[in-house]
């Protein structure tokens, strides 16, 4: 008796949605026909965004349901439907809550330069989810760089044979030189452009065997000035 009692409060829709609204995770005990009401799935999304792993199939194909769940947490976009992965407000709305979002969005829009860019202004390392055409897209990776220098690893090896870029990324972090394309022309010139920018003498150890004379530390010294950096950072 009492358990029959108990199966028929669990299939109360006010009572399961009264119970999701006070915390989205009593979802978990909801009966599988409540996981297809809009209502009540929608009420769990908003507490916690995640919850829309249980929803049916057809709610995670729902636009407002999912928009909902990712604006709460981003990285619900993996739930949603992939005809949703693929829109581009949705994504662009998981992307703003949480750039890691962006690994789970159709292999179209991570080749979408908007859709890119809000995501590693960010945070950087989300260049890493974005297609190769557009890790070879120089405006992308500098929005990238300009946030932390070792972002630069995540770019195409064209990219970080660029001197802007790999120069705006040696600016955010010495460091990041050693991401720079074997291609890059290091020439002496270029690399005291480097120490100049950063006071950081200890650079000189990214530079090639064939630079690596009294005269070119020396001048490495003289690019520093007066604010010599000897320590990484």
């Amino acid at each position: 008796m009492t358990r029959l009692l108990v199966q028929e409060l669990r299939q109360d829709t006010d009572l399961v949605l009264a119970a999701v609204q006070k915390d989205g995770l009593a979802l978990e005990y909801a009966p599988e026909e409540l996981l297809a009401d809009k209502e009540v799935i929608l009420a769990a999304v908003e507490q916690n965004g995640e919850l829309l792993d249980f929803a049916s199939e057809e709610l995670r194909d729902t636009k407002e349901l999912v928009l909902a769940a990712v604006k709460q947490k981003g990285y619900a976009l993996r739930y949603a439907s992939e005809e949703l992965r693929a829109n581009k407000e949705v994504v662009l709305a998981a992307v703003e809550q949480n750039c890691d979002a962006l690994e789970f969005a159709s292999e179209e829009l991570r080749a979408n330069k908007e859709v890119v860019l809000a995501a590693v202004e960010q945070n950087c390392d989300a260049l890493k989810f974005a297609s190769e055409e557009i890790r070879a897209n120089k405006e992308v990776v500098l929005a990238a760089v300009e946030q932390h220098g070792n972002a630069l690893r995540f770019a195409s090896e064209e990219i970080r044979a660029n001197k802007e870029v790999v120069l705006a990324a040696v600016k955010r972090n010495g460091n990041s030189l050693a991401y720079a394309s074997q291609n890059h022309e290091c020439t002496l010139p270029r690399f005291l452009e480097a120490v100049r920018a950063t006071n950081a003498y200890w650079l000189l150890h990214f530079a090639a065997g064939d630079l690596q004379t009294d005269d070119f530390h020396g001048q490495c010294r003289a690019a520093c000035g007066t604010g010599l950096v000897f320590t990484y950072y």
